[in-house]
């Protein structure tokens, strides 16, 4: 739905509608409990929240350009073309209502007052906390053809508004630098970051025009516009195109309604594709609601229940035949759902989980209604999706036969854990940890130097499946993934349970060299494939050993780079001896020990997905069975590549 159907709100928009809930004490004090944190995540949040509030003057129909730069210093400076901040009194401080907006936790238009009816910044945090955590901010509001000016250093105000002149255009520009007090990591806003964003905003809001303008090289700007009159439907076409996936139908399947009582409205896109995964991204309100909510689970009931009642209907399920399953009818699906509610209800400031049950049964009647017309007056594509299904249904079936084989053989040996596997003592996977290691000589160092009480050692042997091209009756017949899954304990795809996972923290140690790349790349995709939520979770870490020994009078110094190296080196002078270890079998089980494995001096690297989408994008590209893509990607980044070892 393109923001121009949207309804304009018909009650007035001005000072007496920004409600104030409650101070601004604790942002600068606590300001992970609202950005999520001080790294570079929280940092670009600070944008999102700018420009949220004028995607939600879009929405309210009275903004179609929104202009983000980073200019020099890494300042923002986001300006839309909307109504303006309100510049009058507010009645309850007695202040600009604008004044209210950035120096006021808890205060904002989106409360019932009548200013908004569709908002993502529904806690009215937005515009005050990017104050707050800001060196400086400067609001300019154009509002019924005058320029209002105000400026604040740290959520302070430093002038009064004031009135600078006449204008014939509408709106409000934010201009802030991030705190490098706050942001002691970073202040340095990633384009890429941004990027992936905005686009993502102009693709839920058909029609609206944002453009993006990198300003820090003043002799190589980047701009780059988004606007997209096909809206969702034209992000599912983007996503397959950008993963290279063959589309099994040609049409992008789109369907959109209100809600009775006018308040929200449901929109879904989806095209199905020849990969074996499904890509489901879910909004609210443009927030991207990446733990689900009510609006996903409602889309996959009524998806699996259509299905099923049209595979009766027409006999392509037997009578003796099981019906498909949820992942049997969403395999190789790429959807988009979009939800737009009066009143959402987010779990948690940071928004991740949407919690109203209307909605749920909102998207269920969409999808019961027309998906079931839809198949019925496209039998063409209908047939597509159900061959589909009836063959990830056979492969479900195939792996559930290779499954209890393999049960049954681990009851006959009556070893239920992988022989190979030298396990821990403790069974508290609070404290426990597994170190999946390349090959039998590392394994063997690792098995000498560990603490036996929590680190348990899995040595691999050999490359292992690409599942990327493989289904989950292939992994379960593959003798080097099942010791994996079974030390692991948790079981993956449908079966996966968390709560039965043995160990706290998955190590991955792999020699620093092209062949251990590999390996990691490998486990890693079959984590993410079949066994997500131990990447979303935070269980999964890649080991870092070092890659030089420096000796000098019978003392050990170890470098992890080559700038380390470089230091040790200066700091020793001369008459040192140099090692550069080419693979974990040339440590002994101390060195192990003392550089990778002992928790007070290792080094580890937590794997965290930030964004499904380009994870999805970023494994089917790279292990995937289409060579032409891949190629453009090596081609396109291989002027980034460092350390290559040839």
């Amino acid at each position: 739905m393109e923001f121009s159907e949207m309804t304009q709100t018909k009650q007035k928009y001005d000072e007496n509608q920004i409600q104030v809930l409650e101070g601004l004490e604790a942002v600068r004090k606590r300001p992970g409990m609202y950005i999520g944190s001080t790294g570079p995540r929280g940092l670009h949040h600070l944008v999102y929240e700018i420009v949220d509030n004028a995607i939600d003057e879009a929405l309210a129909g009275f903004c179609n350009k929104i202009e983000v730069k980073i200019l020099p210093e890494n300042i923002i400076c986001i300006t839309d073309n909307g109504r303006g901040i309100p510049v009058g009194i507010q009645h309850q401080l007695g202040i600009p209502a604008v004044t209210v907006v950035f120096t006021e936790l808890h205060a904002g238009g989106k409360f019932g007052g009548g200013g908004y009816k569709v908002a993502g910044g529904l806690h009215g945090v937005g515009a005050s906390v990017v104050n707050a955590l800001s060196e400086w901010l400067e609001v300019e509001v154009y509002n019924e053809g005058k320029i209002y000016y105000q400026r604040f250093e740290r959520g302070r105000i430093i002038t009064k508004l004031e009135y600078r002149g006449e204008t014939d255009k509408t709106g409000t520009l934010v201009r802030f630098k991030p705190d490098a007090e706050i942001f002691k990591e970073t202040t340095h806003f990633d384009y890429n970051t941004l990027q992936t964003r905005l686009r993502e905003q102009a693709f839920l809001n058909g029609g609206i025009h944002i453009q993006l303008s990198d300003e820090r090289d003043t002799e190589n700007s980047i701009v780059n516009n988004y606007c997209y009159s096909g809206g969702i439907s034209s992000f599912v076409e983007y996503i397959n195109k950008k993963k290279a996936a063959e589309v099994i139908h040609p049409d992008i399947i789109h369907f959109s309604n209100i809600a009775e009582d006018d308040n929200a409205t449901a929109e879904v896109a989806m095209q199905y594709n020849d990969s074996y995964n499904e890509l489901m991204l879910s909004f609210a309100n443009n927030i991207h609601t990446t733990d689900g909510g009510t609006h996903e689970d409602g889309f996959k009931r009524a998806l699996t229940r259509v299905m099923n009642d049209y595979a009766r209907k027409y006999n392509i399920l037997k009578e003796n035949e099981k019906n498909f399953s949820g992942d049997d009818v969403r395999e190789g699906l790429t959807v988009i759902i979009s939800v737009k509610v009066k009143d959402a209800q987010f779990e948690g400031q940071t928004k991740a989980r949407l919690g109203n049950t209307e909605i749920g049964t909102l998207v269920s009647n969409l999808i019961s209604e027309k998906m079931s017309a839809y198949l019925e007056e496209n039998p063409a594509t209908a047939k597509a999706i159900f061959d589909k299904a009836l063959a990830a249904s056979r492969a479900r079936e195939a792996a559930r036969k290779a499954r209890d084989l393999v049960r049954r053989k681990s009851a006959l040996e009556s070893a239920a854990l992988p022989g190979k596997l030298a396990d821990c003592q403790s069974r508290n996977p609070e404290e426990t940890e597994i170190y999946i290691v390349e090959g039998d000589s590392a394994g063997g160092s690792a098995k000498g130097g560990r603490n036996r009480k929590y680190q348990a050692i899995l040595p691999l042997w050999g490359k292992m499946l690409n599942v990327e091209k493989a289904r989950l009756d292939k992994v379960y017949s593959n003798e080097k993934l099942m010791p994996i899954v079974t030390a692991l304990g948790c079981g993956i795809g449908e079966e996966f349970d968390l709560q039965k996972l043995r160990y706290g923290k998955i190590i991955i140690m792999a020699d620093a060299d092209v062949d251990g790349s590999h390996i990691r790349t490998l486990l890693l995709t079959f984590f993410f494939r079949f066994m997500k939520p131990l990447v979303e979770e935070g269980h999964i870490y890649l080991a870092q050993p070092p890659l030089f020994r420096i000796s000098k009078s019978k003392k050990h110094y170890y470098a992890y780079t080559d700038e380390q190296r470089d230091k040790i080196m200066a700091e020793l002078g001369n008459n040192y001896e140099i090692q550069r270890y080419k693979g974990l079998g040339e440590m002994d089980a101390e060195q192990l020990w003392e550089t990778t494995m002992n928790p007070e001096t290792r080094t580890m690297l937590r794997v965290e997905v930030e964004d499904a989408a380009a994870a999805d994008e970023a494994f089917t590209v790279l292990m995937g069975d289409k060579v032409q893509p891949r190629r453009e990607f090596i081609e396109e980044n291989a002027k980034y590549v460092q350390n290559l070892d040839v």
